[in-house]
């Protein structure tokens, strides 16, 4: 038999309003192509995955997304030139973001699961959900992104072009 979680269980995990922010700020940039200002966020040493399934191995299987920081900044230049043929017109996005729980912190880096949802326009609305990990380092110049992958619901399926941050 399952025990009802205390108050303890459920602040134990508590996400902090900072952490909490830094995630819903990296989403707000994203959203709103402010992209010189989300890839202050990423750490040098960052990496963004895209599985096509959870539990992947990205040395030994094919994933939707692994960019580490150099190839994240030629995706970004990419969205920048406002001429990529995937998003021109540019998409119009939304997201969500819920269910924040601290998964792992030792002081220096903090893990966070959450789920989302994002809505992406352009000529139709498509929908995107599913989990986000944020791997986020305490640094002397304020938070910054290690790592995040996001694990999409449908991602075994086929799915449309991704040819923006997700």
């Amino acid at each position: 038999m399952t025990r009802s979680p205390t108050p303890a269980d459920v602040t134990e995990g508590a996400v902090t309003s900072e952490i909490a922010g830094f995630i819903y700020l990296e989403a707000r940039l994203a959203d709103e192509a402010r992209y010189d200002e989300w890839e202050a966020l990423w750490a040098d040493d960052a990496t963004y995955w895209v599985p096509r399934h959870e539990g992947a191995d990205p040395d030994k299987e094919v994933s939707y997304i692994l960019d580490n920081r150099r190839r994240l900044a030629s995706r970004i230049a990419q969205l920048k030139t406002g001429v990529r043929h995937a998003q021109t017109p540019p998409s119009s996005m939304r997201r969500l973001i819920t269910n924040l729980e601290i998964l792992d912190d030792d002081d220096v880096t903090v893990n966070v699961g959450s789920n989302f949802v994002l809505f992406e326009h352009r000529y139709t609305t498509t929908t995107w959900a599913g989990r986000y990990f944020h791997q986020i380092r305490r640094e002397e110049s304020g938070l910054r992104l290690v790592q995040k992958t996001v694990l999409l619901v449908n991602a075994a399926d086929a799915i449309p072009t991704m040819a923006f941050l997700i």
